[in-house]
């Protein structure tokens, strides 16, 4: 089993800036196609961003582009989710995956591990 950690959650006021963090341990993260995804209470889970192996390719729903950036350091095992210009509507549970698959994408099903997710509150 593939140990995914996120951390850097926290309460936050509008328009404040957070970053989060996600490392799984060993030599084995820099095969992974990495991606964020979040829940807000009573919706379903919903992809935010996506990066290939090498960090030249990223992707992120339209709700966050042009606020958010999602960057890895193979070197020290861990994707970063940069969140600028928060809004309220950004509170959820964020959680990290990782892919094994090329396809990758945005669709939950093709992610192989998650984190237990961090909780990130936007005050108005």
């Amino acid at each position: 089993q593939v140990e995914v950690v996120e951390s850097g959650g926290g309460l936050v006021q509008a328009g404040d800036s957070l970053r989060l963090s996600c490392t799984i341990p060993g030599r084995t993260f820099s095969s992974y196609r990495m991606g964020w995804f979040r829940q807000a209470p009573g919706k379903e889970r919903e992809f935010v961003a996506a990066i290939s192996v090498n960090g030249a390719v990223t992707t992120y729903a339209d709700s966050v582009k042009g606020r958010f950036t999602i960057s890895r350091d193979n070197a020290k095992n861990t994707v970063y989710l940069q969140m600028n210009s928060l809004k309220p509507e950004d509170t959820a549970v964020y959680y990290c995956a990782a892919s094994r698959r090329i396809d990758y994408g945005s669709e939950t099903p093709k992610y192989d591990y998650w984190g237990q997710g961090t909780q990130v509150t936007v005050s108005s």
